[in-house]
Protein backbone atom coordinates (compact mmCIF):
# COMPACT_ATOMS: atom_id res chain seq x y z
CA UNK A 1 0.00 0.00 0.00
CA UNK A 2 2.79 2.51 0.72
CA UNK A 3 4.49 1.61 -2.62
CA UNK A 4 1.11 2.49 -4.29
CA UNK A 5 0.77 5.92 -2.55
CA UNK A 6 4.32 6.80 -3.68
CA UNK A 7 3.41 5.75 -7.19
CA UNK A 8 0.43 8.04 -7.06
CA UNK A 9 2.60 10.89 -5.55
CA UNK A 10 4.46 10.64 -8.14
CA UNK A 11 1.90 11.21 -11.18
CA UNK A 12 -0.12 13.82 -9.14
CA UNK A 13 3.17 15.89 -9.21
CA UNK A 14 3.51 14.81 -12.99
CA UNK A 15 -0.70 15.74 -13.63
CA UNK A 16 0.06 19.22 -11.44
CA UNK A 17 3.22 20.03 -14.25
CA UNK A 18 1.16 19.87 -17.03
CA UNK A 19 -2.16 21.00 -15.71
CA UNK A 20 -0.60 24.81 -15.42
CA UNK A 21 -2.04 25.36 -19.27
CA UNK A 22 -5.95 23.84 -17.71
CA UNK A 23 -7.35 26.59 -15.83
CA UNK A 24 -10.12 24.82 -14.15
CA UNK A 25 -7.77 22.35 -12.76
CA UNK A 26 -5.44 22.68 -9.34
CA UNK A 27 -3.16 19.95 -8.32
CA UNK A 28 -2.37 20.49 -4.78
CA UNK A 29 0.30 17.72 -2.78
CA UNK A 30 0.47 17.98 0.79
CA UNK A 31 3.59 16.50 3.71
CA UNK A 32 3.16 17.02 6.97
CA UNK A 33 4.14 16.23 10.19
CA UNK A 34 1.34 14.97 13.52
CA UNK A 35 1.41 14.50 17.39
CA UNK A 36 -1.57 12.71 18.26
CA UNK A 37 -2.09 11.93 21.99
CA UNK A 38 -3.61 8.86 22.73
CA UNK A 39 -6.80 7.65 24.98
CA UNK A 40 -8.61 4.29 25.03
CA UNK A 41 -8.12 0.64 24.78
CA UNK A 42 -7.10 -2.50 22.54
CA UNK A 43 -7.08 -6.04 22.98
CA UNK A 44 -5.39 -9.34 21.07
CA UNK A 45 -6.66 -12.75 21.00
CA UNK A 46 -6.03 -16.25 19.45
CA UNK A 47 -9.49 -17.41 18.87
CA UNK A 48 -10.80 -16.44 22.66
CA UNK A 49 -10.99 -13.42 24.83
CA UNK A 50 -8.12 -10.74 25.44
CA UNK A 51 -7.96 -8.86 28.53
CA UNK A 52 -8.85 -5.35 27.02
CA UNK A 53 -5.40 -3.25 27.75
CA UNK A 54 -6.17 0.18 28.64
CA UNK A 55 -3.54 2.49 26.99
CA UNK A 56 -2.47 5.04 29.60
CA UNK A 57 -3.73 3.13 32.79
CA UNK A 58 -2.00 -0.14 32.06
CA UNK A 59 0.51 0.41 29.69
CA UNK A 60 1.91 3.87 29.39
CA UNK A 61 1.99 4.50 25.59
CA UNK A 62 3.81 7.82 24.15
CA UNK A 63 2.28 9.85 21.57
CA UNK A 64 1.73 8.89 17.97
CA UNK A 65 4.29 11.04 15.90
CA UNK A 66 5.29 10.64 12.21
CA UNK A 67 4.78 11.92 8.66
CA UNK A 68 1.30 12.55 6.33
CA UNK A 69 0.61 13.06 3.32
CA UNK A 70 -1.92 13.87 0.85
CA UNK A 71 -2.53 14.37 -2.83
CA UNK A 72 -5.50 16.37 -4.33
CA UNK A 73 -6.96 16.37 -7.72
CA UNK A 74 -9.34 19.62 -8.11
CA UNK A 75 -12.04 19.79 -11.22
CA UNK A 76 -14.51 22.16 -10.89
CA UNK A 77 -17.02 21.37 -7.90
CA UNK A 78 -15.07 18.38 -7.49
CA UNK A 79 -12.45 17.10 -5.46
CA UNK A 80 -10.57 13.45 -5.45
CA UNK A 81 -8.46 12.81 -2.37
CA UNK A 82 -5.73 10.52 -1.72
CA UNK A 83 -3.95 10.31 1.85
CA UNK A 84 -1.57 8.53 3.86
CA UNK A 85 -2.09 8.92 7.78
CA UNK A 86 0.29 6.51 10.32
CA UNK A 87 -0.32 5.85 13.71
CA UNK A 88 2.63 4.47 15.68
CA UNK A 89 2.52 3.72 19.02
CA UNK A 90 4.80 2.38 21.85
CA UNK A 91 4.90 2.20 25.64
CA UNK A 92 5.63 0.12 28.24
CA UNK A 93 5.65 -0.63 32.41
CA UNK A 94 4.80 -3.34 35.13
CA UNK A 95 1.65 -4.57 34.63
CA UNK A 96 -0.75 -4.42 38.40
CA UNK A 97 -3.41 -6.93 36.70
CA UNK A 98 -3.36 -10.22 34.66
CA UNK A 99 -3.54 -9.74 30.89
CA UNK A 100 -4.44 -12.15 28.54
CA UNK A 101 -3.15 -10.89 24.74
CA UNK A 102 -2.87 -13.41 21.92
CA UNK A 103 -2.07 -16.75 23.05
CA UNK A 104 0.00 -15.86 25.96
CA UNK A 105 -0.31 -15.15 29.37
CA UNK A 106 1.52 -11.98 31.31
CA UNK A 107 1.17 -11.62 34.91
CA UNK A 108 0.90 -9.18 37.44
CA UNK A 109 4.65 -7.45 37.95
CA UNK A 110 5.84 -8.54 34.78
CA UNK A 111 7.75 -5.89 33.11
CA UNK A 112 6.61 -5.73 29.46
CA UNK A 113 6.83 -3.66 26.27
CA UNK A 114 4.14 -2.88 23.89
CA UNK A 115 3.74 -1.69 19.95
CA UNK A 116 1.04 -0.58 17.77
CA UNK A 117 1.17 0.37 14.71
CA UNK A 118 -2.09 1.63 12.51
CA UNK A 119 -1.25 2.62 8.92
CA UNK A 120 -4.46 4.44 7.67
CA UNK A 121 -4.93 5.02 3.64
CA UNK A 122 -7.74 6.92 2.25
CA UNK A 123 -9.34 7.69 -1.20
CA UNK A 124 -12.20 10.63 -0.73
CA UNK A 125 -14.57 12.30 -2.75
CA UNK A 126 -15.97 15.63 -2.67
CA UNK A 127 -18.55 17.10 -4.50
CA UNK A 128 -19.11 21.10 -3.66
CA UNK A 129 -22.54 22.33 -3.31
CA UNK A 130 -21.32 25.67 -2.69
CA UNK A 131 -18.36 26.67 -4.68
CA UNK A 132 -17.10 30.79 -4.81
CA UNK A 133 -13.59 29.85 -5.91
CA UNK A 134 -12.79 33.00 -8.07
CA UNK A 135 -13.72 35.64 -5.87
CA UNK A 136 -11.05 37.63 -3.95
CA UNK A 137 -12.89 35.60 -1.00
CA UNK A 138 -13.49 32.57 -1.01
CA UNK A 139 -16.22 29.80 0.10
CA UNK A 140 -16.61 26.40 -0.30
CA UNK A 141 -18.89 23.69 1.34
CA UNK A 142 -19.32 19.99 0.10
CA UNK A 143 -20.40 16.96 0.53
CA UNK A 144 -17.63 14.47 1.15
CA UNK A 145 -17.60 10.22 1.05
CA UNK A 146 -14.74 8.35 1.57
CA UNK A 147 -12.95 5.05 2.28
CA UNK A 148 -10.53 4.32 4.51
CA UNK A 149 -8.20 1.34 4.87
CA UNK A 150 -6.66 0.55 8.36
CA UNK A 151 -4.18 -1.89 8.74
CA UNK A 152 -3.45 -2.55 12.22
CA UNK A 153 -0.57 -4.59 14.45
CA UNK A 154 -0.29 -5.22 17.86
CA UNK A 155 2.71 -6.95 20.07
CA UNK A 156 3.67 -7.01 23.19
CA UNK A 157 6.45 -8.83 24.57
CA UNK A 158 8.88 -9.46 28.11
CA UNK A 159 11.78 -11.27 28.55
CA UNK A 160 10.19 -14.33 30.48
CA UNK A 161 6.93 -14.54 27.33
CA UNK A 162 9.02 -13.68 24.55
CA UNK A 163 6.94 -11.74 21.81
CA UNK A 164 3.79 -11.82 21.17
CA UNK A 165 1.52 -10.26 18.16
CA UNK A 166 -1.99 -9.98 16.67
CA UNK A 167 -3.20 -8.04 13.47
CA UNK A 168 -6.25 -7.04 11.37
CA UNK A 169 -7.58 -5.07 8.42
CA UNK A 170 -10.52 -3.42 7.70
CA UNK A 171 -11.96 -0.94 5.08
CA UNK A 172 -13.86 1.47 6.69
CA UNK A 173 -16.29 4.29 4.74
CA UNK A 174 -17.46 7.56 5.99
CA UNK A 175 -19.55 10.25 4.82
CA UNK A 176 -19.52 13.93 6.18
CA UNK A 177 -18.46 17.56 4.93
CA UNK A 178 -15.82 19.28 3.96
CA UNK A 179 -15.41 23.53 3.84
CA UNK A 180 -12.61 25.96 3.39
CA UNK A 181 -13.13 30.02 3.40
CA UNK A 182 -10.17 32.09 1.95
CA UNK A 183 -9.03 35.40 1.01
CA UNK A 184 -7.58 34.64 -2.30
CA UNK A 185 -4.76 31.97 -1.97
CA UNK A 186 -2.69 34.23 0.83
CA UNK A 187 -4.24 32.88 3.83
CA UNK A 188 -7.62 30.50 4.43
CA UNK A 189 -8.84 28.07 7.19
CA UNK A 190 -10.48 24.58 5.91
CA UNK A 191 -12.08 21.77 7.69
CA UNK A 192 -13.47 18.32 7.49
CA UNK A 193 -15.49 16.20 9.12
CA UNK A 194 -16.40 12.78 8.47
CA UNK A 195 -17.97 9.36 10.25
CA UNK A 196 -19.60 6.07 10.15
CA UNK A 197 -20.07 2.72 11.43
CA UNK A 198 -19.82 0.31 8.93
CA UNK A 199 -19.21 -3.76 9.16
CA UNK A 200 -19.05 -3.66 13.18
CA UNK A 201 -16.41 -1.10 13.17
CA UNK A 202 -16.19 2.97 13.00
CA UNK A 203 -14.62 5.46 12.42
CA UNK A 204 -14.73 9.37 13.07
CA UNK A 205 -11.93 12.06 11.31
CA UNK A 206 -12.34 15.85 11.75
CA UNK A 207 -9.61 18.43 11.83
CA UNK A 208 -9.60 22.00 11.16
CA UNK A 209 -6.45 23.63 9.75
CA UNK A 210 -4.96 27.21 8.60
CA UNK A 211 -3.17 27.23 5.62
CA UNK A 212 -0.84 30.19 4.97
CA UNK A 213 0.40 30.64 1.49
CA UNK A 214 3.11 34.00 0.89
CA UNK A 215 3.87 32.59 -2.36
CA UNK A 216 1.36 31.51 -4.76
CA UNK A 217 2.00 27.93 -5.50
CA UNK A 218 4.04 27.46 -1.96
CA UNK A 219 2.47 27.65 1.53
CA UNK A 220 2.51 26.04 4.94
CA UNK A 221 -0.38 24.87 7.17
CA UNK A 222 -0.99 23.88 10.86
CA UNK A 223 -3.87 22.67 12.73
CA UNK A 224 -5.69 19.70 15.45
CA UNK A 225 -7.18 16.31 14.49
CA UNK A 226 -9.24 14.12 16.16
CA UNK A 227 -9.50 10.81 15.10
CA UNK A 228 -12.37 8.08 17.01
CA UNK A 229 -11.22 4.43 15.67
CA UNK A 230 -13.18 1.13 16.17
CA UNK A 231 -11.81 -1.71 14.51
CA UNK A 232 -12.84 -5.78 15.87
CA UNK A 233 -11.03 -7.45 13.07
CA UNK A 234 -9.44 -10.75 13.03
CA UNK A 235 -7.63 -11.06 16.29
CA UNK A 236 -7.28 -7.55 17.27
CA UNK A 237 -9.82 -5.10 18.58
CA UNK A 238 -8.88 -0.85 19.12
CA UNK A 239 -11.37 1.03 20.73
CA UNK A 240 -9.26 4.51 20.96
CA UNK A 241 -9.22 8.32 20.43
CA UNK A 242 -6.27 9.86 18.95
CA UNK A 243 -5.79 14.01 19.01
CA UNK A 244 -3.47 16.67 18.72
CA UNK A 245 -1.73 19.39 16.38
CA UNK A 246 -0.22 18.80 12.91
CA UNK A 247 1.54 21.22 10.80
CA UNK A 248 3.49 21.24 7.08
CA UNK A 249 3.88 22.52 4.03
CA UNK A 250 2.02 22.37 0.65
CA UNK A 251 2.59 22.63 -3.19
CA UNK A 252 -0.43 23.12 -5.47
CA UNK A 253 -0.31 23.69 -9.64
Amino acid sequence: MKNLFLSLLAIGLLVGMSSTVLADELVSVKAGYQVLAPSGSFAGSDGGAGTKIDLKDDIDFDDSEDVTAEIAFHLGDSRLTFSYLPLDLSGGGTLDKEITFGDQIFNVNDVVDSDIAIDIYEVAYTYYLLNFDDLPSRFQLGIEAAVKYADADASMSNTTAGTEAVSGSAPIPTIGLRSRVALGDFIGVAGRVGYMEYDGNSFLDADVQVEFSPLPMVGIYGGYRVIELDIDESDLFVDATFEGPFAGAFVRF
